[in-house]
């Protein structure tokens, strides 16, 4: 079947044209039709703006122009806009908005030969851990539709997990991408911040925020990260010549790498069952000529209560644009501040008020220099252990999540959620690529693990990875997908 070949494998089919982008757009859309009432991966589908799409691809085939993901099907996380298409954000905010622009990364994609089968949920403006926060429905896991399949991103994940997409796009602001990888045995990635634009991404934490793909493979998510990284002159952040190259993907050798271990991420914080997978590949790896070293960053310790004084001061200030005058619809009450009260109080859901006044409280008079200003310091040393440690290696490894998938509504307090951010958080507070690599199961579930590489290393730890993926042999098994 198309839809459980590769993305790449796909792409090669399409431009050798032994197939066309209309039949494998088709194939994965009668898949959605088929089998997302189980999931819930999807928001909306337009089923003849993706054939439109793929007709115009296939004209592009036969001109002559390809590129590495050519017909490729792509699902897109509701928080990227999409020019002509819903953009929700999970949220009744902006439960009927339509941009009348693409993101940059649609841009890219589209004139890369992607086509996009549609829009996929999240936790409410991408604030969450587990894809329970979305106000317009449910996701499930593709290993067991009882469970969780991790957040913000988890419609992304479970889209390529269940084979309804050969690649997908996510963001990441705390691990928002590699956190439902690992929790639906699929690749997440992460670039440096900057080497992919932002512009068209509904901000969360814009000094945080990165997006980036997921996909089934190493190769495919770097031939997915390729075609959507570069500078944008539209995004102040944009790093000049920050194209992520492939061309030596393949090339990467493990013997003789370097590879930390911090202590922080590998304590009684992390399930024994999920320990016991990743110690089995570091082992594996080990005969395959990596050297190990174990070594201590105590800033991370403080990361998640960082994090989330610094991301909800953002959010709060991001999120004041949604006040039913400049977007959204709007609740009639007497009074400008009575209106905009009432408009944020009925359409937001619960963890985004508890956000934008976690955020309002941490930077008002009197107590800025007390929580912001102490909460920057600390990810300031934070990112300097960080560079301390690529001075010696090539990388830091981790497990990506504390725990497997976990039952929905089973974890209810929110301080228990927010924890499973533990392993994730760094790479954004320093701007760090950084990829989740499923690797094993544990209890019939997925385990990812979390390689983390220097600012502009994306291209060495996407090699790395690569070689890693291939060293392992690892259970390639797909889920019980229907």
């Amino acid at each position: 079947m198309i839809t459980q070949l590769t993305a790449s494998e796909i792409s090669d089919l399409v431009v050798s044209r032994r197939a066309s982008a209309v039949e494998v757009a088709q194939a994965h859309l009668d898949r959605i039709a088929a089998h997302d009432a189980d999931y819930g991966a999807f928001l909306t589908v337009d089923t003849e703006k993706v054939l439109a799409e793929a007709r115009s691809v296939d004209e592009m085939v036969a001109q002559g122009h390809t590129s590495p993901l050519t017909g490729v099907p792509v699902a897109v996380k509701d928080n990227i806009s999409t020019r002509g298409i819903k953009t929700t954000c999970a949220s009744r905010i902006l439960e009927n908005y339509i941009p009348p622009f693409d993101a940059t990364v649609v841009e890219r994609m589209r004139g890369q030969g992607l086509v996009m089968v549609g829009k996929t949920n999240l936790d409410e403006f991408a604030m969450g851990t587990s894809c329970e926060n979305s106000a317009l429905g449910v996701t499930r896991n593709t290993w067991d539709t009882d469970l969780v399949p991790g957040g913000s991103s988890g419609g992304s994940a479970v889209a390529v997990s269940a084979e309804m997409a050969g690649v997908s796009l996510g963001s990441d602001t705390g691990g928002s991408i590699r956190l439902p990888a690992a929790l639906t045995g699929t690749v997440g990635f992460k670039p440096t911040y900057g080497r992919v634009s932002r512009y068209g991404l509904v901000a969360f934490g814009s000094s945080l925020d990165q997006i980036g793909p997921f996909a089934r493979n190493v190769e495919d998510a770097a031939r997915c990260a390729h075609v959507i990284s570069g500078h944008d002159p539209r995004d102040s952040t944009s790093i000049t010549d920050s194209q992520i190259r492939i061309d030596g993907l393949k090339q990467g050798t493990l013997k003789g790498k370097k590879i930390a271990l911090p202590k922080e991420l590998f304590g009684g914080d992390i399930d024994p069952a999920v320990m016991d997978v990743v110690q089995i590949c570091i082992d594996v790896l080990k005969r395959e000529g990596v050297e190990f070293h174990e070594v201590s960053l105590p800033s991370i310790s403080y990361g998640v209560t960082t994090y989330y004084i610094i991301a909800p001061a953002e959010a709060s200030s991001n999120l004041g644009r949604f006040d039913g005058i400049r977007f959204g619809p709007r609740i009639e009450s007497d009074g400008h501040i009575n209106m905009v009260a009432a408009t944020r109080g009925s359409l937001f859901g619960p963890e985004v008020k508890l956000r934008i006044m976690v955020g309002t409280y941490a930077l008002s008079a009197g107590y800025y220099d007390a929580y912001y200003h102490r909460a920057q310091q600390v990810r300031g040393l934070m990112v300097q252990e960080f560079e301390q440690a690529y001075k010696e290696f090539d990388a830091v490894l981790s497990p990506t999540s504390p725990v497997v998938a976990f039952k929905l509504g089973e974890i209810t307090d929110p301080m228990k959620l927010k924890l499973l951010d533990l392993c994730t958080i760094p790479a954004n507070m320093g701007g760090f690529p950084s990829i989740s690599l499923p690797c094993g199961l544990a209890d019939d579930l997925p385990v990812g693990m979390q390689l983390t590489g220097p600012v502009m290393g994306d291209e060495a730890l996407l090699s790395l990875s690569y070689a890693i993926d291939r060293a392992l042999d690892r259970d390639y098994r797909r889920p019980p997908i229907l």
